[in-house]
């Protein structure tokens, strides 16, 4: 991804999750409420789970040539991958600034004393240092904020996320929230499935996955995150036997205290996964979730994963 950059056009929050006023706040002005959790939009959680948990989702932007959207808000899945599938040339992707980072911040100092920021890995995007320099920014001097380098990505990210959003929404100081997030980010176990890596080489994103690249026979490539980076797991010969590796990889598990399907293009896929999935845990709290813009431009059509978070 691109160095932090100021995008003045943009706001800081994705609709449908903004931030309340002092005066709409439980208890009335001057109450502080319990930490508030921050996260970047390749989390991809569902907008009706961010706010229903009070997550507060920043989005990143994806370029195409001079145009900038923000991630989950100026485009839809559809046609952000029509477009990508339509263009020779890849759409860019950058983080927001630490002075924007400190704007959010200072925001949300407005209604409490702790807020954590978890990101994405910061083997993948500059947008852990942005959130951690962006403390230096601040006005606010009596709000303590600390930043997370998850080391993950897309749900595998989202599950960390709202783990410690369920911990905060129970009024857990924030000492404890980090704690629950860390615990969390060490149980994620993820999958996702791959029509071509072509997207993912072309983003420099794939790390130790590059070997996998040349000469692939039109075999489906499974990668996993490790430290924060992708890296290969195995090929499968078909579409089907690759579904069916998320399936089995999933249900070895036998302690999952939360899971998420995760798709680009293939919702069908995503949705008859999860009915799969339902026989090793309950089918209505397995999250079906788009990859966004962002991730998007880097995974490419046609992936598809599974994450999961293992039980203690």
């Amino acid at each position: 991804m691109e160095q932090p950059g100021e995008h003045p056009s943009c706001c800081a929050f994705h609709e449908g999750v903004s931030i309340m006023s002092r005066s709409q706040s439980e208890g009335g002005p001057g109450r502080k409420m319990s930490v508030k959790i921050i996260t970047d939009s390749t989390s991809d959680i569902p907008p009706e789970v961010a706010s229903e948990l009070g997550i507060h989702v920043v989005p990143l932007y994806v370029h195409f040539g001079d145009e900038v959207y923000r991630d989950g808000v100026d485009l839809t899945g559809a046609e952000f991958y029509r477009r990508l599938t339509a263009n020779k040339t890849l759409p860019t992707t950058s983080t927001i600034s630490p002075g924007e980072f400190a704007q959010i911040y200072d925001t949300l100092a407005e209604e409490t004393d702790e807020i954590l920021a978890i990101m994405l890995s910061s083997e993948l995007s500059a947008t852990f240092e942005a959130a951690s320099k962006g403390k230096e920014y601040m006005k606010a001097d009596r709000c303590r904020v600390e930043v997370i380098d998850s080391r993950l990505v897309v749900m595998g990210l989202g599950l960390v996320v709202i783990a410690a959003a369920k911990e905060a929404q129970k009024g857990s100081p924030l000492d404890q929230v980090i704690a629950v997030a860390q615990s969390a980010a060490s149980r994620i176990r993820i999958r996702m499935a791959f029509d071509t890596l072509e997207y993912v080489r072309r983003g420099g994103r794939i790390g130790a996955a590059q070997a996998f690249v040349g000469n692939l026979l039109n075999l489906k490539p499974i990668l996993t995150l490790k430290d924060g980076i992708a890296t290969p797991v195995t090929r499968e010969r078909t579409r089907a036997k690759a579904i069916e590796h998320l399936r089995r990889f999933a249900s070895s598990y036998n302690r999952i205290e939360a899971m998420a399907v995760e798709h680009a293009t293939t919702l069908d896929e995503a949705l008859a996964l999860r009915e799969a999935l339902g026989s090793i845990f309950p089918r209505e709290h397995i999250y079906v979730c788009t990859i966004g813009s962002v991730m998007g431009t880097h995974l490419g059509p046609g992936a598809l994963g599974v994450a999961l978070l293992e039980g203690e």
